[in-house]
């Protein structure tokens, strides 16, 4: 506490200025900010900037753990970024990255007696388990101190859904937001949503689109998905030589992948295990869309479509699966394969990336595939109750929230990755966007796996420039290769966003997955069940053979009956009337 003190002390007696993102970078701002909106983007955090207060820099190298749940790659060892970061913010991260299906592994190895904890714990767990067993800090009084005016803007609007207020803990924010806290540029605006879908989908190849002439996809069903799929597949049963795979689906530690369909089959957006309607939520793993869904996939299990490894592979494994360019549909969210379609986009492999299609099964259902981003709580980045210094490695965060760290993350360094036109505009050459499209040169320029935790400035960047070069409409379209284009323009299309609905403005309790679920309840003893039956079962209603399949849905009906399933509802109903009673 004396530490903290003497830190606040010497933040209110110095005086900086923050280097906004302009030409070279010198640009200078001492423009006080002004408070955010009460609706709609957010502005830039607080333009004051951390201060190095005696403990950032190279004069203290310090070497950190950092445990992050993601399916990226760690740096090479020559990447300059990394090497940026020890040099002049005296940080060496010592990367621990684990796979999304060993996460509950992990993560309840920590929370044992006597654990030995990292320095930093990035998880992505919704039921927060790192924050209710007490193993990690609560942040507020440090952002509350003013020492971290970024830290504190960025998360101020939403501190009330951050905030975790359930177990044994004090309510407060214990895991920072790292996906999805947009802010505008100083004149109010910015893109938002991006020209690539990262949201849920009935993904399909693109060469299964060419092969039926670019048909209209407006009024997609299971069926005639299925159909195009099966066309496909008799016309060509191998893809460089080996057997072409159907359809398939994440399973091993991430299982909402192949369950979560049933709701957007129904016309509703993702709320998890329950279809809110009117306000009232139901769980609808046993309606009839659940029951549609898992007779159309058996009997695209009998016609040979749907791959029985689906269940039994790792989240690896079906990620290199997704890279051979064999799989032709599956089922997931945009976001979740990047790693796969960017190893297809650098081998040339156009052709065998995939767009979103929207499959309902009412006609004129009308699709709820694409929603508005909204920000991700009950999981994010936190420092352990075992962490030294906890204030020195806040400062590291507030820092890397500046514009210029920013844009050495995503956009590079002016100059070699990027440059700057006239206008004040952001562009690269051929070159340059071949160079990003290189995994290997990602390893060597980039630091995805870090900035796949850390806060980040998403929409615009102060200057007016997206955050990322994907983002920026000018980068995207000539950023595209001519089959790309080709394949937009056989749409009349211009981005691949273009292809999923027009997302509707969220419910004020959307997304009622994250409703917090708390340990040892009866909504949790359900919640537990329900995770059993789903990946133990659902096996079986897809490869049933022919003639069973209602005899496993009645038996998968009554292992439905013995949970306690209206806890659960009522469990995410409390949820859902506390957000909307806030939002009136």
């Amino acid at each position: 506490m004396k530490k903290l003190l003497l830190i606040l002390v010497l933040l209110m007696v110095a005086v900086a200025v923050l280097a906004a993102c302009g030409r070279n970078g010198d640009e200078q701002s001492d423009a006080t900010p002004s408070p955010p909106p009460v609706t709609g983007q957010e502005t830039q955090p607080d333009q004051q900037p951390p201060l190095d207060l005696g403990i950032l820099g190279p004069h203290n190298p310090v070497t950190w753990t950092m445990m992050i749940v993601t399916d990226n790659m760690p740096p090479a060892a020559d990447n300059w970024l990394m090497e940026r970061i020890r040099e002049e913010l005296g940080v060496t991260l010592i990367f621990d990255i684990v796979p999304g299906d060993l996460q509950d592994t992990r993560v309840a190895t920590m929370l044992a007696a006597g654990a030995t904890l990292p320095d930093i714990i990035h998880v992505t767990q919704l039921d927060a388990h790192m924050a209710a067993g007490g193993t990690l800090m609560r942040l507020d009084p440090f952002l509350e101190s003013g020492m971290f005016p970024r830290l504190q803007e960025h998360h101020a609007p939403y501190i009330g859904r951050l905030s975790f207020r359930e177990g044994p803990v004090e309510p407060g924010l214990y895991q920072m937001a790292t996906w999805n806290r947009f802010y505008t540029d100083d004149q109010g605006g910015g893109p938002i949503m991006g020209p690539t879908h990262g949201g849920t989908g009935f993904w399909l190849q693109k060469s299964v689109l060419e092969f039926h002439g670019f048909p209209n996809l407006d009024n997609m069903t299971l069926e005639r998905y299925f159909d195009m799929i099966e066309e496909y597949m008799i016309a060509n049963p191998t893809i460089d030589g080996m057997p072409t795979i159907g359809f398939t689906f994440p399973m091993l530690g991430r299982v909402w992948g192949m369950t979560n369909p049933p709701q957007f089959l129904a016309g509703h957006p993702n709320n998890g295990e329950v279809l809110v309607e009117n306000g009232i939520a139901r769980i609808y793993h046993t309606s009839e869309y659940a029951e549609y869904y898992w007779r159309a996939l058996n009997d695209a299990f009998h016609r040979g479509l749907v791959d029985p490894e689906s269940w039994t592979r790792t989240q690896d494994e079906y990620q290199a699966a997704l890279a051979t360019g064999r799989v032709l549909g599956f089922h997931d969210q945009g976001w979740a394969f990047g790693t796969p379609r960017d190893a297809l986009i650098e081998a040339g492999r156009y052709e065998r990336t995939w767009i979103p299609t929207m499959p309902v099964m009412r006609s004129g259902t009308t699709p709820w595939y694409a929603d508005r981003p909204v920000l991700n709580v009950n999981q994010g980045i936190g420092i352990p109750v075992t962490s030294d210094n906890p204030e020195h490695k806040l400062l590291f965060f507030e820092t890397l929230l500046q514009p210029e760290w920013q844009m050495l993350f995503t956009w590079g360094r002016e100059g070699i990755d990027y440059h700057v036109d006239a206008n004040g505009n952001f562009y690269r050459t051929a070159e340059q966007r071949r160079n990003a499209d290189e995994a290997a040169w990602r390893l060597s320029n980039r630091v995805e796996v870090l900035w796949d935790a850390i806060p980040k400035i998403q929409g615009s960047l102060p200057c007016g420039n997206a955050y990322t070069p994907g983002n920026q409409p000018s980068e995207f379209y000539e950023g595209l290769s001519d089959y790309f284009r080709f394949f937009l323009t056989s749409y009349g299309l211009g981005t691949w966003t273009q292809f999923a609905n027009d997302p509707p403005s969220n419910p004020p309790y959307y997304p009622a997955w994250q409703a917090p679920i708390p340990g040892g309840t009866p909504a949790a003893e359900a919640a537990a069940q329900i995770q059993d039956i789903l990946p133990r079962l659902v096996p079986g209603l897809i490869s049933a053979p022919p003639g069973e399949f209602d005899t496993r849905w009645a038996a998968f009906i009554a292992e439905f009956e013995m949970v306690n399933t209206e806890a659960l509802e009522a469990q995410i109903q409390s949820f859902i009337d506390d957000r909307i009673a806030r939002a009136r």
